[in-house]
């Protein structure tokens, strides 16, 4: 039996919370996934973005004689590149495995952990064998996992077919000429992205008439024109079978229609980490999704037994499970003056492309809560730097609320979408009124950041006489 203050399950933003605060605890770190570190560092948010850098380069040598530029893109090296990813984040997360191994005060347990009872769990390890672990405070921070849908998966074994999904997608030996990506949520779009500027001829099956149908619907429906634009986009239809041939497989739509390929990339969403964990026997509730249940302070429903990120959070996102492991490392520190989650103005970006990010409230959401909006579409194409980019279809979309003079949501759809939507992000975090943001600062013309600039200027609450666009193209 090992007996700690502290046991984490998980070693995402659950290995945060070994801090200097908590110093003077044991901990027993628990991982019973194949890496160490986590969702970000191995398979999803790091390996994603080092690859969609070099499909945004890829895609600007071939969309380069727009501007005046002719070149021709060669191939991309994709063993080269999967090397380089891997070749850093494998360092990585096989350092921090080692760090936590040899810490003093730390025991780590490579295995899958079940409650066994209050506060106590079993870890079946997975090189054998099982060891018992009892802790005064444990944090269940498992995050999520990748779902195939079981029709999809049951078509694929009868067929001997490989699903692949964002934990395999990456480490393909080769490059493959076609893929099909079923799914239309933000892993399925950036897949889409890196794949076809790599050179892949990529078919995208959508359940709906619309990709990243949750963004607001002006976004999502542009973001669905320029993809249409790019990839062969089979809107409304699901798999229905799948066929291995000499050359492949040809998977079965829905609309009768099939598709020939050589990859199959499953990405249509994700679940927290947290069946078979025992939990009921713990007294930790969780949600019809298997969201474990919280409290604003992240206290589960059992005494002594927190959660954080994918686990319990409704936002799947990096950012959200660090600040929450923050909270709970304060937490479990100083009991006596807890911190609060802070879930407002949370943003988001899809590295697709183009690039979209968000924060806050759609303009449909926005109306059903009953808000008197103004709404502003602001092009990049009507700003300098948008003449430079000779852009005609990326927008920035700003949504205030007309009685407070506070922006209520912003949505990007273009180069720099995810930085760009930072000064919103702010206005919305420190609760600033829209006209002391737009007014009470300089923007540097002609840089990129007059789209959101001329997009707050446009809100009809500002005085008319600040506003000054600069001319559309002719």
């Amino acid at each position: 039996m090992i007996d700690v203050d502290i046991a984490v399950i998980g070693s995402g933003s659950g290995n945060s919370l070994l801090t200097d605060d908590l110093s003077d605890r044991t901990f027993a770190m628990i991982e019973g996934g194949a890496v160490f570190g986590g969702t970000c560092l191995n398979v999803g948010c790091i390996p994603t973005k080092m690859y969609v850098h070099v499909a945004e380069i890829a895609t600007a040598v071939r969309e380069g004689g727009g501007l005046g530029v002719d070149a021709t893109l060669e191939r991309v090296r994709f063993t080269d590149v999967r090397d380089r990813v891997f070749g850093r984040i494998d360092p990585i997360s096989a350092a921090g495995e080692a760090y936590r191994r040899d810490e003093e005060g730390v025991h780590l347990l490579r295995g899958r952990a079940r409650f066994t009872g209050p506060r106590e769990l079993e870890v079946a390890l997975l090189d054998g064998g099982t060891e018992q672990v009892r802790a005064r405070q444990m944090v269940v921070a498992t995050g999520s996992h990748a779902v195939i849908p079981d029709e999809l998966a049951a078509a694929a074994e009868r067929e001997g077919v490989e699903l692949h999904t964002s934990d395999t997608v990456m480490r393909l030996p080769d490059l493959p000429a076609r893929m099909l990506v079923v799914g239309a949520g933000y892993i399925a779009m950036e897949m889409a992205h890196v794949f076809s500027a790599f050179g892949t001829e990529v078919v995208v099956s959508a359940r709906g008439d619309r990709l990243l149908r949750h963004l607001d619907g002006d976004i999502s429906a542009a973001f669905t024109a320029a993809a249409a634009e790019q990839w062969d986009v089979r809107f409304r239809t699901t798999v229905t079978d799948m066929r291995r041939t000499s050359s492949g497989v040809t998977a079965t739509l829905s609309d009768g229609s099939t598709v020939d390929t050589d990859v199959v990339l499953v990405a249509t969403g994700r679940r927290p980490s947290t069946q078979d964990m025992g939990l009921d026997v713990a007294g930790v509730e969780v949600h019809d999704d298997d969201r474990v249940v919280v409290d604003e302070h992240g206290r589960t429903t059992a005494d002594g037994v927190w959660s954080l990120g994918d686990a319990s959070s409704p936002f799947q996102l990096k950012h959200v499970a660090n600040h929450e492991a923050r909270v709970v490392a304060h937490n479990l520190a100083h009991p006596d003056d807890l911190q609060s989650y802070t879930h407002t103005a949370v943003p988001a970006a899809v590295f697709t492309h183009p690039q979209i990010a968000s924060v806050g409230l759609t303009e449909e959401e926005a109306r059903a809560q009953g808000l008197d909006i103004s709404v502003k579409v602001q092009r990049y194409g009507d700003t300098a730097y948008g003449w430079a980019m000779e852009d005609t279809s990326s927008i920035c979309k700003v949504i205030a609320d007309r009685r407070t003079g506070r922006l209520v949501g912003g949505h990007l759809l273009g180069p720099e979408a995810s930085t760009l939507v930072q000064p919103l992000i702010q206005m919305m975090a420190f609760d600033q009124p829209v006209a002391d943001m737009v007014r009470g600062q300089y923007w540097i013309h002609p840089a990129l950041t007059e789209v959101v600039e001329n997009a707050l200027l446009g809100l009809d609450f500002n005085p008319p006489e600040d506003h000054v666009e600069s001319p559309p193209l002719a």
